[in-house]
């Protein structure tokens, strides 16, 4: 006879059944929908090398947040498992390739299977990387990785016979057997191959916070001295989230090798390392989703408004520095939390104020685009001129109205803050 039944006078604070199904299988099947259903739009070329980099960039930030968000450790060199397990699967096409020719044992291998070979390198350099490293967490955890992340990145400039120097290793994934009659010739093609893997690695992460392993992590990052007073050794815990947090990015990496047929060392570098925690901490690494949203967004912006604007850098940083400040919760917090205030009640106050901020803040940040853009124009030559309105940095009238909407707008957001609080 359960708790409740012997105490009726008790509240079932455990989810539903039909919230457990909307807050985790629904947004899954969701996702599998819409990769589903994007090819019968007829995508251009463009657009399918776009939607394979964003598939592989999600694999890539939800294996981070397996470290940031779930167990509490803030890596600057997660990249190295990524780059290893492209490089991995990089070398076993290229045995792929020679097999298809001499015959052997890598023959009876399609390249359709090696994100399979990038997650054992990810792994198996989690599992050397990690024993070390995860003897601490916090700060000291974080500057292990940065080293460990140079000293990678550096050896594969030096180690020309397994990273290829400065031209790096290539390969052609049209060899050996195919699978599922995929010849992963056509980028079409690739993108079902891309949208397989997703599928797995996301399906398997999630399946992953679900296990006991995964909940430990989570009570690791909340409260260590806890975890270890019940029995279980925070330590080990944290090695062993790092060891498959290391597999999934290096299925990322296989993911990667097979669809760009190249990788060099900057796939080592601190730059991807950086990129990628940028993507799971805009996204909301409170939530399963949320890095998988922020790398739908910054793939989008670094593919696309790096062609309208120089300073699009400058942007993802300020986006960045907002989200820190003023939205811990990220993208995915923010579009939970509208989502929620819309269907709870007394919703239309709400709603103005939301409205109301959020009007202030596109009035300042357009203050901060103007000023950015004008100040970029004085370099540049091109003259900014939005809506056909040319505004060159020779004329004050340009700084004035930059000026006017950046002062405007926040001291809108300072006011409304003041009303809607009182």
């Amino acid at each position: 006879m359960s708790d409740q039944t012997q105490n009726p006078g008790l509240i079932d604070l455990a989810p539903t059944s039909a919230q457990k199904f909307t807050t985790r299988l629904l947004p899954l099947i969701l996702f599998a929908a819409v990769l589903l259903i994007i090819p019968l739009l007829g995508p251009s070329r463009t657009a399918y090398s776009l939607l394979n980099a964003i598939g592989i960039n999600i694999v890539f930030a939800l294996s981070y947040n397996m470290l940031l968000g779930q167990t509490g450790l803030l890596s600057f060199g997660h990249a190295v498992y990524f780059g290893l397990g492209a490089y991995a699967a990089m070398h076993g096409m290229n045995a792929i390739e020679a097999a298809s020719f001499d015959g052997g044992t890598w023959a009876l291998m399609p390249v359709f299977a090696l994100p399979v070979l990038g997650f054992a390198g990810g792994a198996l350099a989690g599992a050397v990387i990690g024993w070390p490293s995860c003897r601490n967490a916090g700060v000291p955890f974080a500057m292990i990785s940065l080293g460990i992340a140079e000293l990678i990145a550096a050896a594969g400039f030096m180690f020309v016979s397994i990273f290829g120097g400065e031209e790096g290793i290539s390969a052609d994934r049209m060899n050996g057997i195919e699978a599922f009659g995929l010849s992963l010739g056509p980028i079409s093609e690739v993108y079902w191959f891309i949208v397989f893997w997703t599928l797995i690695g996301v399906v398997g992460m999630y399946a992953f916070t679900r296990t006991p392993l995964g909940k430990m992590g989570q009570a690791v990052r909340d409260n260590p001295e806890r975890v270890q007073f019940v029995g279980y050794d925070p330590q080990r815990v944290r090695y062993l989230v790092f060891i498959a947090s290391g597999g999934f990015a290096g299925l990322a990496g296989g993911m990667s090798a097979v669809n760009y047929e190249i990788i060099t060392p900057e796939s080592l570098s601190l730059l991807p390392s950086g990129f990628v925690l940028l993507m799971a901490y805009i996204g909301g690494i409170r939530y399963f989703a949320g890095p998988l949203l922020g790398a739908i967004v910054l793939t989008w912006m670094q593919s696309n408004l790096s062609d309208f604007s120089e300073a699009w850098l400058l942007y993802l940083g300020l986006m960045f520095i907002a989200i820190v400040m003023y939205a811990p919760g990220g993208l995915f917090g923010m579009v939970l939390g509208f989502a929620r205030g819309i269907i709870q009640p007394d919703a239309a106050p709400r709603l103005t104020r939301w409205g109301a901020l959020s009007a202030a803040a596109m009035v300042t940040f357009a203050g901060v685009i103007l000023l950015t853009e004008v100040a970029v124009s004085r370099t540049s030559g091109h003259v900014f001129a939005p809506g056909g309105l040319p505004l060159p940095p020779s004329s004050p009238l340009s700084w004035a109205l930059g000026l006017a909407l950046l002062i405007g707008g926040g001291w809108a957001i300072r006011h409304l803050s003041q009303r809607f609080a009182s």
